[in-house]
């Protein structure tokens, strides 16, 4: 039975190149329960979700690290996000005319942020790419290019079932001086054979074991994904102080409540007066006594 819902990670004994293999089950199928994306839509996202838990095996922090695309073109933002507990949520927002395969078809001219957020901390990192119109996959390799200096490759799929990732990362040489020179190249060849079927439905110790059964692989214990949406009522109240009591309170004028719909779980949220009162002034009470006079 495959192995759901994990995060590998191995690397090469006798090469300065680690790697990492992605399989995503019950937490993408978690997300598409909540939103009844187009094929077109689903696939990119799945693929975009799949990336963005291989980032954060690359890179270290505590908090968040987030994968953005934003564009012109129908399917206007894709958002991913994954916790230092290896949760993980995201979204899409598109309009529905016009959906056509292709990057380029879908967003348009459109930018790759990675925006890396950590606890307690006042700034933020963030590096941009642009997309281009090959893949999520190049639009990364070329990000890991020219922000990190570290030749990276990707293999990236999705179905309706499964999200799932391969990724290669070439080490600082001097960490290995006595390496053979061109196993990047080698390792990246037998990868290039890797077909999507092979992501979705292989084990990664027979992924590694058809690719690099003559090299010495360490591959190390998984880590488990699983979907969780950090949203809540407390996080909608700061977002509504931030807009302004004066703001709020012309849409409870117009729409008689405010409603929130989280665009990642899609939780709906309900504020009435009441609430909006208790939102800006602290201490604020109800008296529901029933005096008569």
């Amino acid at each position: 039975m495959k192995t759901k819902d994990t995060l590998n990670r191995f690397i090469f004994d006798k090469a300065p190149v680690r790697g990492e293999s992605v399989h995503l089950d019950d937490a993408w199928k978690a997300i598409l329960e909540k939103h009844d994306y187009p094929i077109e839509v689903r696939n990119v996202l799945g693929e975009a979700m799949a990336a963005t838990v291989l980032l954060s095996a690359t890179i270290k922090f505590l908090g968040s690290i987030t994968l953005q695309i934003q564009g012109d073109g129908p399917l206007s933002m894709l958002v991913v996000q994954v916790m230092t507990d290896k949760t993980v949520r995201a979204m899409a927002s598109y309009e529905d005319e016009d959906l056509q395969s292709g990057l380029k078809n879908l967003f348009g001219d459109a930018r790759l942020m990675i925006t890396i957020e950590m606890e307690n901390a006042t700034e933020r990192y963030q590096g941009i790419v642009d997309l281009g119109d090959e893949s999520i996959a190049a639009a990364l390799e070329e990000y890991f290019r020219s922000s990190e200096q570290l030749e990276t490759r990707l293999w990236l799929t999705a179905n309706e079932d499964v999200a799932a990732g391969f990724l290669l990362q070439q080490m600082p040489k001097e960490s290995m001086p006595d390496s053979d020179g061109d196993a990047w190249n080698r390792f990246c060849i037998m990868a290039d054979t890797l077909k999507d079927e092979d992501l979705i439905s292989l084990e990664v110790e027979e992924i590694l074991h058809r690719l690099y059964h003559e090299e010495d692989v360490r591959l190390f214990a998984p880590d488990n994904i699983e979907f969780s949406c950090s949203c809540s009522r407390e996080r909608i109240e700061k977002t509504l102080k931030g807009m302004g009591h004066k703001e709020v309170k012309e849409i409870l004028t117009e729409q008689g409540k405010v409603e929130v719909d989280c665009s990642f779980c899609n939780h709906h949220y309900e504020f009435d007066v009441i609430d909006v009162e208790k939102v800006f002034f602290d201490g604020f009470t109800v008296d529901t006594s029933s005096t008569r006079h």
